[in-house]
């Protein structure tokens, strides 16, 4: 418990700082995309006998590399390219899998397991969450000029390709690092639940991040505690919880009210 905690409040944070700027992007999908697309590195690296991370992380950024080019070469438009991505990698993952007979635990993978987690696991995900935090606070200026205006970024000089690559690279870092807790199928909506539950309270990007990570370690720690005490998936349960909470949230804040005003029938 003391482990699932601990990785609880550290993916809490992580998740919504990173998926925040995918949120701005109007990139979300790009979260799930890469979380599908890390199963063939799973596969190969459990079929080489290396650290499965290590696989995982090299699948995703090709995957990455992948959409950016394949976005700069053709007129297709990226929806569409991550669409492609998405159940091309995943299919891709599956065949690995049963080409090399692997004997991956796909349940833990694919939907986590946070009360499995050990001491190596909480230092490794620790490890991730700092170095990306760091990143975050000493690139924060470029990646919001990157973020709200790529095209002025590029005509400034800033070197838009290497942003865009370091940003995969710490998406792909946030899914390893989550893969226990929720698993890289439910990983989407750490990445962005929190964020868009921020965004209905605060506007500024630096705010959507602390809030977003306030929410995240709330839906982490609940969903845990709900998972341990009624015996359900842990990663089921933070995802729900997360639910809940931008769901408070939207009740509590003046979108509810234009909603309803947008539904409900006017007065004669």
């Amino acid at each position: 418990m003391q482990n699932a905690l601990t990785i609880g409040v550290l993916i809490g944070i992580l998740c919504p700082v990173v998926g925040t700027y995918l949120i701005v992007q109007r990139m979300s999908l790009l979260g799930d995309v890469m979380a599908h697309s890390v199963l063939p590195g799973l596969a190969v690296a459990f079929y080489w006998k290396i650290n499965i991370l290590v696989g995982a992380f090299v699948s995703g950024m090709i995957s990455a590399v992948l959409i950016a080019w394949l976005r700069s070469q053709t007129r297709v438009k990226v929806d569409a390219i991550m669409a492609l991505m998405f159940s091309s990698f995943f299919a891709l993952g599956i065949l690995l899998i049963t080409l090399l007979r692997n004997r991956l635990d796909l349940d833990s993978f694919l939907f986590g397991d946070i009360l499995s987690v050990t001491r190596e696991d909480v230092w490794r995900t620790g490890i991730i969450t700092v170095i990306v935090l760091i990143l975050v606070k000493l690139t924060y200026k470029e990646m919001l000029f990157y973020t709200f205006d790529p095209i002025g970024a590029k005509a400034v000089g800033l070197p838009v390709d290497l942003i865009y690559l370091g940003l995969m690279a710490a998406v792909t870092m946030t899914i390893i690092a989550s893969m226990q807790t929720v698993g890289v199928v439910l990983v989407v909506s750490m990445l962005i639940g929190p964020g868009i539950s921020a965004y209905l309270v605060v506007k500024e990007l630096y705010g959507m991040m602390r809030l977003g990570a306030v929410f995240g370690v709330a839906a982490a720690v609940g969903g845990m505690y709900v998972s341990y005490y009624l015996n359900v998936p842990s990663g089921a349960a933070i995802v729900l919880f997360n639910l809940a909470i931008f769901l408070v949230t939207l009740f509590l804040t003046s979108d509810f009210k234009k909603l309803i005003r947008k539904f409900a029938p006017e007065n004669s």
